[in-house]
């Protein structure tokens, strides 16, 4: 399969994405972020049964570039998506 280029605001939406490939997507997204200087980024993982969360959550607590993550408030998601502080380069 050929390679996709996505655009890099400091979003990504797993919705598109197989469970499978979650653990190799979310620490390199956070490269490509670093690089872009995007330092505040938003992971949506939808509400669902919780699991995506929890991996998400899992990945993010061993990541050396994470400085502190957090459910997203009010109409931006709620515990749906979470915000990611990342190191500055």
């Amino acid at each position: 399969m050929a390679a996709v280029d996505y655009p890099i605001d400091g979003t990504l939406d797993l919705h598109t994405f197989r469970p499978r490939d979650v653990k190799d997507l979310v620490p390199e997204f956070i490269r490509v972020c670093r690089e872009e200087e995007i330092y505040q980024i938003r992971i949506i993982h939808g509400k669902g049964t919780g699991t995506l969360r929890r991996l998400v959550h899992s990945i993010l607590e061993g990541h050396p570039d994470v400085i502190r993550y957090w459910h997203e408030g009010g109409s931006g998601g709620s515990w749906g998506a979470t915000v990611v502080q990342l190191k500055n380069l």
